[in-house]
């Protein structure tokens, strides 16, 4: 039904319906299932992200003893009432850290889209829930408009950090979240394009550099940093703000900066932060031998 955001949002204006509705239209036709079947699929998603989340705030910690409690520790800071950012974007930030130490400590998660980038998408959705108090059926919809622009990016670049960098991954997450939150707060689908294109700007060149070659450091604290990204470029795109970059064409970018990253900052452990000193020395910690040399 759409091979592009900009076919994506047509579809949407010309029948008068969210972007949600057309991407539940195309899971129909695709899957071959009722609309019902396929809600249900999605609510299934969005059962266990809820619970990712709340194991994640109860604090879990990985087998290497790289991540885990951090999400605890953002929660307990908000409730000091000092913080500086907003109430709402550090609440998101604190989930999706909480999602994505889950999956470090290999609980269950949703792949939205990787499993590294698993956290952007629900911190931010149940982040907004407690200021928009969606229904359940308004929630299920935000997963399916993330999941339309996560569909194109799929189709038309990369959502592989081994392919394209963590841009590819977290960046995706984080302009499919964006365009979610737009759709939920009332924003049109133009302005929810706009979201993404805004989003994934300034995410690209993000390098895929795994300490120790696991989905750990720096995976978690950067789907931190994307659900923060993806809060903000909402709130930019809902204030009527957008890119001069059509959405297409950032995805376009997003693709060819992947294609001309080295193999080194995508997903092999052999360069970025998994090449510095500390990288090296934690990953012969934790494997007993440092597979790569240390960047001076």
């Amino acid at each position: 039904m759409f091979r592009n955001v900009a076919e994506l949002v047509e579809l949407a204006e010309s029948q008068n319906i969210k972007i949600s509705e057309v991407m539940i239209r195309q899971e129909m036709k695709v899957r071959g299932q009722t609309r019902e079947q396929v809600i249900s699929a999605m609510d299934q998603n969005l059962t266990v992200m809820e619970e990712a989340i709340e194991k994640g705030l109860k604090g879990v910690h990985s087998l290497s003893g790289l991540t885990g409690g951090d999400a605890v520790l953002m929660q307990e800071y908000i409730k000091k009432g000092k913080f500086l950012s907003g109430q709402t974007v550090l609440d998101a930030v604190s989930k999706a850290v909480a999602t994505n130490e889950v999956n470090a400590a290999m609980g269950t998660i949703c792949a939205t889209p990787t499993a590294g980038s698993a956290g952007v998408v629900p911190g931010t959705l149940f982040a907004v829930k407690e200021k928009l108090d969606p229904t359940r059926d308004e929630m299920i919809e935000f997963l399916f408009t993330a999941g339309a622009f996560g569909f194109v990016v799929a189709n038309n670049a990369s959502i592989s950090g081994a392919a394209g960098g963590c841009q590819a991954e977290v960046g995706s997450a984080s302009g499919m979240a964006a365009g979610a939150i737009v759709e939920m707060a009332g924003g049109t689908p133009s302005q929810s394009a706009e979201a993404m294109a805004i989003t994934l700007k300034n995410m690209l060149g993000l390098v895929c550099d795994p300490v120790a070659g696991l989905v750990e450091v720096p995976c978690v604290k950067r789907n931190a940093m994307g659900a923060a990204n993806a809060m903000v470029a909402a709130d930019m795109a809902l204030a009527g703000i957008t890119s001069r970059i059509p959405c297409d064409e950032v995805i376009d970018a997003m693709f060819k900066i992947g294609q001309s990253m080295p193999s080194a900052l995508r997903e092999t452990a052999q360069g970025g932060l998994a090449a510095t000193p500390t990288g090296r020395e934690l990953e012969a910690k934790i494997f007993g031998v440092s597979l790569g040399k240390s960047e001076e």
